[in-house]
């Protein structure tokens, strides 16, 4: 059993949620790994004092710092990778330092713009659709194709994708779309998902979206 707090309690120094401010980040240095199958587990040392950390696998020496981006902590946490309970962890995006980390070097980026074709099929929307009406689809089942640009595994017993196809506007926030999944994907994965929509979800710490598509079943071409 889990339960979310806010980051403003713990550590005052750094906030939970999703923009790019430069508070937005835990820093510290690594005194102990521990990686499972999609994670590495850290334990690290604050300004604030010692808290464990979970990121997306990454080799991670011991003794480097590190930077945690939309730091989000959770209260009583149960890895069952490593059979540990955490009175407190901290869920993030680890910030790719090459220069204190031991780490394979980074895969080739495409910057190309993403054009995914929709998928085809009764109930199929592309990311745009879907956003813009997510009032009349709420709890109803949909499919829909996307490219992955953003995976993080394991949070809250899901993993979350972010999925674009090139529909929509970034500065309308109607080009990306949040999915939560048992299944896994990469970055970069062209898929297609089926799940139900939820409208005006909040998971407190800063973390809200007004169109997500909850536990979907996810097919890769």
């Amino acid at each position: 059993m889990w339960t979310l707090i806010t980051t403003s309690a713990l550590c005052p120094t750094w906030a939970a949620g999703p923009g790019p401010a430069a508070t937005n980040l835990l820093t510290g240095e690594v005194l102990e790994v521990k990686d499972v199958e999609s994670y590495t587990y850290l334990r690290l040392k604050t300004q604030d004092g010692e808290t464990w950390a979970a990121v997306g696998k990454a080799a991670v020496k011991t003794g480097s710092q590190v930077r945690i981006e939309n730091p989000m902590v959770m209260a009583n946490f149960e890895s069952k990778a490593l059979h540990k309970t955490f009175k407190t962890i901290v869920f993030g995006n680890l910030v790719q330092i090459p220069s204190i980390m031991h780490m394979a070097p980074a895969p080739t980026v495409n910057l190309s713009p993403i054009k995914v074709a929709k998928a085809s099929g009764a109930n199929t929307y592309t990311v745009a659709e879907l956003i813009s009406q997510a009032n009349s689809l709420k709890d109803k089942a949909v499919t829909l194709r996307g490219q992955v640009v953003k995976f993080n595994p394991e949070i809250m017993g899901k993993n979350w994708i972010h999925l674009q196809d090139g529909s929509g506007s970034a500065a309308a926030q109607t080009h990306d779309l949040l999915v939560t999944s048992r299944a896994t994907a990469q970055v970069g994965d062209v898929v297609t998902v089926s799940g139900t929509v939820r409208t005006n979800k909040d998971f407190a710490a800063g973390y809200s979206y007004k169109v997500m598509l909850e536990d979907a079943l996810l097919v890769k071409p």
